[in-house]
């Protein structure tokens, strides 16, 4: 099953297998990898990729090759409102990576059928992932559309049609319930196409009543480092999404968690190994730029650690 652009998401809904959710048995975090992965080869991870894309006055920390964003600003799509992005200990969470399906949504209808290279592609698509405000993204947790959808109403019709888009090329199914609740958004958004482009929406501006709720060509536009090439113009017989791209290795976990007291003496604390730096939102740091440098082991001696 697929989905291309030209298409409304109320038409490719009403192309979803629905049926009940499946159990929960088994799931993790880590049947979708052990964090964020270069997918696109780029020298960045998913994460740090999607800082990118959706913030707006970023800086980057030195020495990272404009690859680990330090400050931003991001409109939030969930709530409509600014919020600034600095890392650090203590507010790197206060901006955070969505999973737009959930993956224990996804695992529940159909994923944990995947094998592992699949669902770590799938984890780690520029589409299934949107910077949003951290407190938001807690509180939406594992939710689908029946029991979840954004505060920001003008953000919901986008909001589904990237959901039902996901599902469409991904091959997910949805409950009834799930599939009620996505009809009655768009309901009010006939003519909403598809959210296939990844960087389309953060600033909340394609929901109802926006030129993609209108019925007219949806933004193409997209941050180069992450968007997938763009799909061939509607014809009378659509082409399906091209097949998910198989994932590099896995590389940290999705949210900063808390991290102990600088006990290194440099600019960052010394987390003891570098998936843990990782996992906080730390690294990568260069020999001689960096006093960081000299807390890890550098296992493969390029004079980089924590990359």
């Amino acid at each position: 099953m697929g989905a291309t652009l030209g298409q409304t998401a109320v038409a490719v809904l009403a192309t979803l297998v629905v049926k009940g959710r499946a159990p929960k048995t088994g799931y993790t975090r880590e049947r979708f990898g052990d964090g964020w992965v270069d997918t696109d080869h780029n020298g960045c991870d998913s994460r740090n990729d999607v800082l990118a894309r959706d913030l707006t006055a970023k800086t980057f920390k030195p020495g990272t090759r404009d690859c680990v964003v330090a400050t931003g600003t991001l409109i939030d799509p969930y709530n409509g409102k600014a919020i600034t992005f600095t890392r650090g200990q203590d507010t790197s969470s206060a901006v955070q990576i969505d999973h737009v399906v959930a993956l224990s949504d996804a695992w529940q209808k159909g994923a944990q059928q995947w094998d592992e290279a699949k669902r770590v592609a799938f984890a780690n698509d520029g589409l299934e992932l949107l910077a949003v405000d951290g407190p938001l993204n807690e509180q939406k947790s594992d939710g689908d559309a029946a029991t979840w959808l954004p505060p920001n109403r003008s953000y919901r019709c986008t909001y589904v049609a990237r959901q039902v888009g996901l599902k469409a090329a991904w091959g997910l199914w949805v409950t009834v319930a799930e599939h009620d609740a996505i009809a009655g958004v768009l309901a009010s958004c006939p003519n909403q196409f598809l959210s296939l482009d990844p960087a389309a929406g953060t600033d909340g501006s394609t929901g109802a009543g926006t030129s993609e709720s209108e019925g007219q060509a949806p933004s193409t536009a997209a941050n180069p480092s992450k968007a997938p090439t763009p799909p061939p113009a509607p014809a009378p017989a659509p082409a399906p999404v091209p097949a998910p791209v198989t994932a590099a290795a896995p590389a940290s976990d999705p949210v900063p968690a808390p991290v102990p007291a600088d006990t290194g003496g440099g600019t960052d604390p010394d987390m003891g190994t570098c998936k843990a730096a990782k996992a906080a939102g730390y690294g990568p740091y260069v020999e001689g730029q960096d006093p960081e440098y000299a807390f890890y082991r550098d296992a493969d001696h390029d004079g980089t650690v924590c990359e």
